[in-house]
């Protein structure tokens, strides 16, 4: 289904630049669009993980430096039939985890040094058990196509910006359609939106199906929630400084900070429906009878 989803995101974003590559610069803008979609398509594909990683300066470790989450991961690999991902810290004091790879072969779990200083290692247990879940269920490659798609959205929308400024298709404005301005403008006010909604779309239901297998296969539901309450309140105080708003449904918890109606638009679930349903699950485990717990 996965694949599916993230061949569909990759058509929309073809069409996204040629339409608008159309109205920028004609003929001409939809043939430069299409090429420059199908190479980012392709960038997003082999090197969109890569690009990420190093966006947040995330540095590759050994076991020996740490042991414990090592171990941690190893035994939750063989329990999950995974291969061993390799394994990144990011240097923050916001709490946070995300993973990334075009597949289970190829992939990365990367925690944030201030995770490690917040969580016990029950919790910390949980957290990985969730990251491991996205690749396990094929989420990684969608995760990073959708941030692609939603810098890309944001960038055309600036090109968008620029024209309706500057004036484009200057070689054809004599017989150019009136609605061209028309439709740039919608595009500076829209893409973002597009943006937003693409990131809603993917990500929601992914956080819950990760929540569930993540709780499943570390046994323990509660240290999963007892980390997210603590991961959700921790980044309210400290939020990720230098965070790209393309990439924050990649994270356990959306990093930046959230307050009042701004939490309609986040790329995550609410964080009180997250727990309530792994609390939920954990009276299931334990011999309770609750139908629907996740769907």
């Amino acid at each position: 289904m996965n694949t599916f989803k993230t061949t569909l995101l990759m058509l929309a974003l073809i069409m996204l630049f040629v339409i608008v590559g159309n109205f920028i610069g004609g003929k001409e803008g939809m043939i430069w669009a299409f090429i420059m979609a199908v190479m980012m398509n392709g960038v997003a594909y082999w090197f969109s993980d890569k690009i990420v990683l190093m966006m947040y300066r995330a540095q590759e470790i050994k076991e020996e430096q740490y042991p414990q989450i090592f171990s941690i991961i190893r035994e939750l690999v063989a329990k999950m039939n995974l291969p061993m991902p390799k394994v990144y810290i990011i240097n923050t004091q916001t709490p946070n985890a995300f993973a990334t790879g075009r597949n289970p072969k190829n992939s990365a779990v990367a925690l944030t040094t201030g995770i490690m200083n917040i969580l016990n290692e029950r919790e910390l247990k949980g957290v990985i058990a969730h990251e491991l879940s996205h690749i396990k269920n094929r989420d990684t490659l969608i995760s990073v196509v959708a941030a692609t798609i939603a810098g890309a959205i944001f960038t055309l929308a600036r090109m968008a910006q620029w024209t309706l400024m500057f004036g484009g298709n200057k070689r054809d404005n004599r017989n150019s359609n009136p609605l061209q301005a028309v439709g740039l403008l919608l595009v500076v006010i829209l893409a973002p939106i597009a943006a937003i909604i693409i990131q809603l779309a993917i990500s929601r239901s992914r956080e819950y199906e990760a929540d569930r297998t993540a709780a499943i296969n570390s046994s323990d539901p509660l240290s999963l929630a007892n980390a997210l309450r603590k991961l959700h309140e921790t980044v309210q105080r400290i939020p990720l400084q230098n965070a790209n708003p393309a990439t924050t449904h990649m994270f356990i918890v959306n990093p930046l900070k959230t307050e009042s109606l701004l939490t309609l638009f986040s790329t995550h679930p609410p964080m009180s429906e997250r727990i309530k349903k792994l609390e939920e699950l954990d009276k299931n485990l334990k011999g309770y009878k609750i139908p629907n717990i996740i769907r």
